[in-house]
């Protein structure tokens, strides 16, 4: 950590025009982090005690580090890595990847399981989530599942264990968990302290046209918030079913309404 502090701080271009060493000096360092000159000058010699998170914060916005220096600087300090808070708007790149799929059934999705965005053929497949909660929907609706019985519970399991790494990841959403909590279904598979992300599965979702089988990938922004879904059907029939919806051969009896808000 020591190094690397040395040699941030020496890539700064000083405001003060008769600089003679490159960077800025150490006292400056220590006045832009908000802590005493001797304190920074014992890090940078590997002397000084274990620096707390205001102080790596600190040291992070006076050296102008990136999100990944930044993220650096904690791990070599053995601190917990911060982590932003999901946004609810869609990330530029990923919303690009989704306009690419505009003919596809994709959407993106929060790691809380808010749906942020879709393509027309998501809307035609999946008219009561868009713009609403999946968690919500899956566990607190009471309406009646898309998901085949015998499929319910490996779901479950799935959406359960997700979310749990997303707590391990963002602690802020642990008020969206004890609301979820209210679910005895919730409440007994996460007791089960199973974690995964999503990354990709086997989906089968009931449906006017018939039963729908899709192979599901998630692709995840780099701080996991966000996730682009897209589905592409698993079997020929799935396909034609998708094709005579997708032409308005067959009308979906389901509003397009969200039944839920967002989790913010």
């Amino acid at each position: 950590m020591a190094s690397f502090l040395r040699s941030r701080r020496e890539r700064l271009t000083p405001d003060r025009p008769s600089a003679r060493t490159p960077g800025l000096r150490r006292e400056e360092v220590a006045d832009l982090a908000g802590i005493s000159t001797d304190y920074y000058t014992r890090l940078e010699q590997a002397r000084g005690p274990h620096p707390s998170v205001p102080v790596l914060t600190g040291l992070a916005r006076a050296l102008r580090l990136s999100g990944d220096e930044r993220d650096h600087l904690f791990r070599l300090a053995d601190a917990p890595v911060p982590v932003p808070s999901a946004s609810d708007r869609v990330r530029p790149s990923v919303r690009l990847l989704l306009d690419r799929l505009s003919d596809d059934l994709a959407m993106v999705i929060t790691d809380t399981g808010d749906v942020l965005a879709w393509t027309s053929l998501a809307e035609l497949v999946f008219p009561e989530i868009v713009g609403g909660n999946l968690f919500r929907l899956f566990f607190r609706s009471g309406a009646p599942s898309r998901i085949p019985p015998e499929d319910r519970e490996d779901v479950a399991r799935a959406h359960v264990a997700d979310l749990r790494a997303t707590l391990a990841r963002r602690p802020s959403v642990r008020g969206f968990v004890d609301e979820l909590l209210e679910s005895p279904e919730f409440a007994r598979l996460w007791a089960a302290q199973d974690v995964a992300v999503r990354r990709s599965d086997r989906k089968r979702i009931r449906h006017p046209v018939g039963l729908l089988e899709f192979d599901c990938e998630v692709l995840l922004s780099p701080e996991h918030d966000q996730r682009l879904v897209l589905h592409t059907p698993a079997t020929t029939r799935t396909a034609a079913r998708l094709a005579e919806l997708s032409a308005g051969k067959v009308r979906s009896p389901w509003t397009p309404e969200p039944v839920f808000p967002s989790s913010a």
